[in-house]
């Protein structure tokens, strides 16, 4: 199957390019970014969150709601169907890149390239789907406003967050537009350019930045076996810690041990063909010797996610795989659809185009799981140098630092598959759009407190299970 492009037209010249983003301005006026979509016709934020969980492990969701009740970012970050739905009801530019779909300040972080180095860049793509530039970018802004109420934050202090990541991501998305397009490839953000970021936030920042740079170095394969495997009976296996983690053999109960055997030895077959040559014979040196289901994230738990157990040489040569269930993008219904034939391999895909450096163990698959139905998922390793930035756990000049880095970030993942050209034409040179998105932050973190409370009150009246996170 061929992959969906969302590359503009690479027949037209800079100049025709240029005037395609200005024309997307009689389509959406730069002021216009500021206004919040649909009002009294809006759908009912909770009953959303309902149907995205109905296809979910059922017992699960008293977890998941648990989760986003812890307060009103939290909500936030469970809640990407929600402002999917309110992107989608309005008038976009029409300048499309691949999406993350869900690129909350939390999406961004820490992890290892293929050459083991630690870079900086969006770290989920669960809803990464081709869709207009500017709903990542509002997606970023409205987190940074949520998460600065969090933290207590003035709104001067939010709205300079907001514009510090807006700005960062216009400016280094002009820069991209007067580049060759392979240097667009290959450019990337390491932990040097987030260290020379920090810096300007002196000491206090430089030392939290190395603090999560240290943590994130530590994380790595050998870090998480420890952590959640031990020998039970003279053979590794993962430990239980139920409901966040049920081995396979408690899932399966009674009619576990052949049928376990078969499930497990077979579970990477298919998953195995989606890597390259190379690392298809590097993951056939490991050998599978548990699988556990696991809860992950805040607006994840209740989609079907499985943590493999992998031993090389001996037990003490680990690798831990995560086998994530991928349904349909939160973006799929408010955008021309893409066809894939899988939706693990759209996850995978819209990864590659992003990412400036990926897993070398990422790839897809179909399963068929405990009840019998088949299934998309995507494999990745479970850890490696992963790290990430507490947004709601920061002063007012951390958060502005990490705003910076990741509108930065998004600015180069966006012009791996959109048009710079086009998006710089349409942004301009001056904060027209800068100052937009700071309106819609602030609004949105508004329609954001109330769709918390309504939530609140579901869980109160029973129309939601709710339990601790």
């Amino acid at each position: 199957m061929t992959e969906p492009v969302t590359v503009q037209d690479s027949a037209l010249t800079p100049a025709a390019r240029a005037r395609r983003g200005k024309a997307a301005r009689a389509r959406v006026r730069r002021s216009e970014q500021a206004l919040l979509g649909p009002g009294s016709a809006r759908q009912d934020p909770v009953r959303i969150l309902a149907e995205e969980s109905a296809a979910r492990v059922q017992e699960l969701l008293p977890i998941r709601y648990g989760r986003m009740l812890q307060s009103p970012f939290h909500f936030y970050r469970g809640a990407a169907a929600v402002m999917a739905a309110d992107l989608g009801a309005g008038p976009h530019t029409g300048l499309t890149a691949q999406l993350c779909g869900d690129a909350h300040v939390m999406n961004f972080g820490l992890f290892a390239s293929p050459e083991r180095s630690l870079v900086f860049d969006v770290n989920d793509f669960d809803e990464t789907y081709p869709g207009p530039f500017e709903w990542d970018v509002k997606r970023l802004a409205a987190s940074l406003a949520v998460a600065g109420r969090e933290n207590g934050f003035s709104a001067r202090e939010r709205a300079a967050a907001v514009l510090e990541a807006v700005s960062a991501y216009r400016l280094r998305m002009r820069r991209f537009a007067d580049m060759r397009v392979l240097d667009i490839w290959y450019a990337r953000d390491d932990v040097h350019d987030l260290r020379a970021i920090a810096a300007e936030g002196g000491r206090r920042v430089l030392r939290r930045t190395d603090h999560v740079i240290g943590k994130a170095l530590s994380r790595d394969h050998i870090q998480a076996c420890a952590k959640l495997a031990r020998r039970v009976d003279g053979r590794l296996r993962i430990v239980a810690d139920p409901p966040l983690v049920v081995p396979l053999a408690d899932l399966l109960g009674e009619s576990a041990g052949t049928d376990q055997d078969t499930r497990v030895h077979g579970l990477l077959d298919d998953y195995a063909a989606t890597l390259s040559p190379e690392c298809r014979q590097l993951l056939a040196r490991f050998r599978v010797v548990d699988v556990a289901r696991k809860v992950v994230g805040v607006g994840s738990v209740g989609t079907r996610c499985w943590i493999v157990l992998l031993v090389g040489r001996d037990e003490g040569d680990p690798l831990l795989l995560q086998a994530k269930e991928a349904g349909p993008s939160v973006l799929a219904d408010h955008v021309a659809a893409v066809p894939y034939d899988n939706e693990g391999r759209r996850v995978v895909a819209g990864q590659r185009l992003m990412q400036a450096a990926g897993d070398i163990f990422l790839g897809w698959q179909r399963a068929t799981g405990l009840d019998g139905r088949s299934r998309d998922f995507y494999v990745r390793q479970l850890l490696d140098w992963k790290g990430s930035f507490p947004a709601d756990a920061v002063r007012p000049e951390g958060l502005r630092l990490l705003a910076r880095a990741c509108g930065s970030s998004l600015a180069r993942a966006h012009a791996r598959s959109g048009d710079p050209i086009a998006v710089t034409a349409y942004l301009g040179t001056g904060d027209a759009f800068d100052r937009a998105l700071a309106d819609f932050a602030e609004a949105y973190a508004d329609r954001n407190q109330r769709d918390y409370d309504a939530l609140v009150e579901a869980a109160r009246t029973g129309r939601v299970p709710s339990a601790d996170g």
